[in-house]
């Protein structure tokens, strides 16, 4: 046997779903009742490949480790530690390889995760699947489908691949893992005529791992593995390569820049050093002194470390990050892409609104939870519901435990809590009038009808109870329940489709309701499908995923704060702009269709008047993340289901939700434990707190770097002290003793009040900005001018022997100015010396006591290269130090006194 072609788009194929059954059984060389043989299945195995998603390989450790130590700025410290080793500087070589090594480690720690996206959609693989093999009905091992095999599908299996539906009766399946549209979707045998039609409206098929809600079916297999929608999914999640976040790239980029610095400062003292006749020894200490200078050796550890805190800050709040660069990308987020279906919503079917007798009421609660009421307009007759009530609980199959557990049909459910809410048990109901006859829902009609005997005025009374599209009811009814009692239809149709058209307008799937008594010998059971006919009409249900409490609040917050949030669901553009409007999102609605029409630039200029996007595909949403980030935005996009995962790893960063599927929590970057939307802005105010903690962090290292470079460069080029103002170890002390606790102090500071009032950073706009270098400049500049200031004021108390007063005082001041200085560059432009300040006080206490004791304990003196002060000395120490923060905040008020006169001007 050749081998059977089952792409539906190959050699200009049709769409299976645009082909007679038969022509698509015969096309797969198959026989609808026999199935294939044992085989035809064993050979088309072979050819295939199992019905299995291909996983990816996740990292090695080891190769994890290798790209840290591949990092700029660990290359430098590897290059200074070895030299370090070579020059026989061996504590210097050691700390500085101590510093590598737990660079590597922290970071390592945080990147090896199970980078699995595919091996989770693996793992939702069905075991097993009944299949027709030699005419006889087996069970198989789902991965052993193929092409052409006859399955057969009953209510709560999960469909094993997917197919193009052969024979139906009643059945529907829930697809919102694969379209997001929380709604059961009714499917039959019938051919459609559109190649276009896109996958949430593809009623002819049934595709892998969605699940059968409702009747029984039979498909003959069209796609197995990866060429199934799931597959593709997987296929788009191994294409799509992670991206470095903004901080990553900003730090790459910073790296990069102070590498040159490094390195030429470097350069120019050794050069120095040796035109003026230095041994070669001396110089390269020189050297590596400049090189421990330059290079921020402490930045990657504490900004892990300051991130690992944001971490832990989000987690306290129900958001998990995976990666610790994620925490100050959530900060940089300017677009929220969301999907609706459990993410805005609750997953959870309700009646929202009822029009009864020509009257109209709302329905409080929401969910699958049995408490709340049925509110009408004050002073009116309060209804009996009866007919109603027994309409919802006998016309269905569902079942609703108290504790909200829902067997059968979702929508059903929704109609058994209504009865639930009008005070009628459905279990206790249909024990007591069980069906004589019924006539199952079928999407060919739309109607669902069942009939019982009923107690009417003390007799034992035929009744019909009929539920279905308001169109195909109304069709059947010749009259209308009313408050005043029963009239003709013809008096109240046009007011019956206008409330179907206001409930629909809302977004709403709309029911109708009727019923109708029958005479004694009326011959029902015989013909229950003739008997669906002169009925009186009920009412209306329009039935909603309601909102999750928290989400309008959530949008407005996030809109406050400049972010752009979009909804993107697989249920219709109508129900899309109807939710959208609740949540009070932008204008525009489009369709998935719409968008596939339009091409890349002409998307990308309509998308600032669209916000609500319904009936897409996996591949739109991903489409969409792509194009906002091209026009610069930082896109978060929020999900729970598997259509969803390419998205969420395409997104900068992708929100997973916890009861979501185990796919779109490998895929995305952050998992949101409660499901709520809101969370998702309290941790954007947490990240966006993060990266002013990080601004704030780099703000601080950058002016302790240039103030070092500028020290070893004007005592090299001058020969202050033979070129050495401060020696090796001086500079690693000032390095992680020091400078560590102003970061900590950073690092605790409360987030500013109206961080969420400001636009989201321009990403654009990177750390290393004209303003902000400007701002290390003069602020390093400080430091270095009052840290020089000792060597200058005792030249001849230097000697070529190091330690000494001067080289002494010179790092007492460097100290202390960093101390002082870290506690006013602790925020910027408002004051550092603002409340709360205590903490941060107790805080920097620790490094003037460090500092004391590196200078006046003996055993710490032989270690980092001091000696003994006087008081003078600790004296003109301290002054110069204090000039520091003086200036500086002297700085900022002039600043801020600026940013308020053009706010006056504005």
């Amino acid at each position: 046997m050749s081998t059977v072609d089952t792409s539906p788009d190959t050699a200009g194929k049709a769409p299976w779903y645009t082909q007679d059954p038969d022509a698509v059984v015969a096309a797969l060389r198959s026989d609808r009742d026999r199935g294939l043989t044992a085989a035809d299945a064993a050979q088309r195995l072979a050819e295939h490949g199992p019905n299995s998603i291909a996983a990816e390989k996740p990292p090695s450790t080891w190769q994890v480790a290798l790209q840290q130590l591949a990092d700029p700025m660990n290359v430098m410290l590897v290059a200074v530690a070895i030299i370090s080793l070579f020059i026989n500087q061996v504590s210097v070589g050691i700390l500085v390889g101590a510093l590598v090594v737990l660079n590597i480690v922290l970071g390592t720690r945080q990147e090896v995760k199970a980078k699995a996206s595919v091996d989770a959609l693996a793992k939702m693989q069905i075991p097993q699947a009944k299949v027709v093999r030699d005419g006889s009905l087996v069970q198989v091992d789902a991965t052993t489908l193929v092409p052409g095999d006859i399955v057969a599908l009953e209510a709560g299996d999960i469909v094993p691949a997917d197919g193009r539906i052969v024979r139906s009766a009643t059945l529907e399946t829930q697809e919102a893992a694969l379209t997001g549209e929380s709604a059961p979707i009714p499917k039959d045998a019938g051919t459609l005529a559109d190649a276009e039609t896109t996958l949430g409206d593809r009623t002819n098929m049934v595709f892998q791992n969605t699940q059968v809600t409702r009747g029984t079916a039979s498909v003959v297999i069209t796609d197995t593995g990866m060429q199934t929608q799931m597959g593709q999914i997987a296929s788009m999640l191994s294409a799509v390569k992670p991206a470095k976040s903004p901080l990553q790239r900003e730090l790459d980029s910073l790296t990069g820049v102070l590498g040159w610095i490094a390195w030429g400062a470097v350069a120019i003292i050794i050069i120095t050093g040796l035109l003026r006749g230095q041994e070669i020894a001396s110089v390269i200490l020189l050297g590596i002194s400049m090189a421990i200078s330059a290079i921020p050796t402490g930045m990657p550890s504490f900004v892990q470390a300051m991130l690992s805190y944001g971490s832990r800050q989000l987690a306290e709040h129900k958001a998990v990050v995976k990666n610790l660069t994620d925490v100050e990308t959530l900060g940089a987020t300017s677009a929220i892409n969301s999907d609706k279906t459990g993410t805005l919503t609750m997953n959870e079917m309700t009646v929202e609104s009822l029009y009864y007798r020509g009257e109209w009421f709302t329905v409080a609660g929401s969910g699958y939870e049995k408490s709340g009421e049925v509110r009408h307009v004050a002073g009116l007759p309060v209804p009996q519901f009866n007919q109603l009530a027994l309409g919802l609980t006998l016309c269905s199959d569902a079942t609703v435990s108290d504790d909200g557990a829902v067997i059968g049909d979702p929508t059903e459910a929704a109609l058994v809590v209504l009865a639930a809410k009008l005070g009628a048990d459905a279990e206790l109901t249909r024990a007591k009038f069980p069906r004589v006859a019924e006539v199952p829902f079928d999407s060919a009609y739309k109607f669902m009808g069942t009939f019982h005997e009923i107690p009417v005025e003390g007799v034992e009374t035929l009744v019909g109870y009929v539920k279905g599209g308001p169109d195909v009811v109304l069709d059947r009814c010749s009259s209308v329940a009313t408050m005043e009692g029963v009239v003709p239809i013809a008096d109240r149709r046009d007011a019956i489709l206008e409330a179907n058209r206001s409930l629909s307008e809302q977004g709403l799937r709309v029911l109708a309701f009727a019923f109708r008594r029958f005479a004694p010998d009326a011959p029902v059971v015989d013909d229950p499908m003739a008997a669906v006919s002169d009925l009186t009409f009920v009412g209306l249900v329009g039935i909603i995923d309601p909102l999750r409490p928290s989400s309008k609040e959530a949008v407005r917050i996030a809109r406050e704060a400049g972010i752009e949030v979009r909804m993107i669901t697989g249920d219709h553009a109508i129900t899309a702009a109807a939710i959208g409007a609740k949540l009070g999102l932008g204008d525009g609605a489009a369709s998935g269709a719409e968008i596939q029409a339009m091409s890349d630039d002409e998307l990308k200029k309509a998308l600032p008047h669209l916000h609500m996007f319904g009936r897409v595909t996996p591949e739109d949403k991903l489409r969409l993340a792509r194009l906002m980030q091209e026009e610069g935005a930082v896109v978060a996009m929020t999900g729970d289901a598997v259509n969803d995962a390419a998205a969420l790893k395409q997104a900068d960063i992708g929100v997973a939700m916890g009861s979501g599927s185990d796919v779109t929590k490998q895929a995305g970057k952050m998992i949101l434990v409660d499901d709520n939307f809101g969370t998702l802005v309290t941790a954007v105010r947490l990240g966006r707190s993060i990266y002013e903690k990080i601004v704030s962090y780099v703000r601080f290292q950058m002016s302790q770097l240039f103030s070092l470079v500028l020290l070893f460069l004007v005592a090299s080029i001058f020969d202050i002290n033979n070129g050495v103002p401060l020696t090796p170890i001086m500079v690693l002390f000032l390095n992680f003793f020091i400078a560590i606790f102003p970061v900590i102090v950073i690092l605790l500071d409360p987030v500013p009040d109206g961080i969420m009032l400001k636009p989201p950073r321009d990403p654009k706009k990177t750390i290393a900005n004209p303003a902000a270098v400007t701002l290390w400049f003069v602020y390093g500049g400080l430091i270095f001018v009052t840290t020089l200031v000792p060597l200058l004021l005792y030249p001849d108390l230097l000697s070529s022997t190091v330690p000494n007063v001067p080289v002494t005082m010179a790092f007492v001041v460097c100290a202390l100015g960093s101390i002082f200085g870290g506690l006013v560059m602790r925020r910027d432009p408002e004051s550092g010396l603002a409340a709360p300040i205590i903490d941060a006080v107790k805080w920097l206490s620790i490094p003037l006591a460090l500092t004391v004791v590196a200078v006046e304990v003996p055993f710490m003196q032989r270690l980092v290269g001091t000696v003994s002060l006087s008081g003078n000395e600790w004296l003109t120490a301290l002054g110069l130090a204090l000039l520091v923060p003086v200036l500086i905040e002297l700085e900022k008020w002039i600043r801020r006194a600026r940013l308020r006169r053009r706010a006056a001007q504005a």
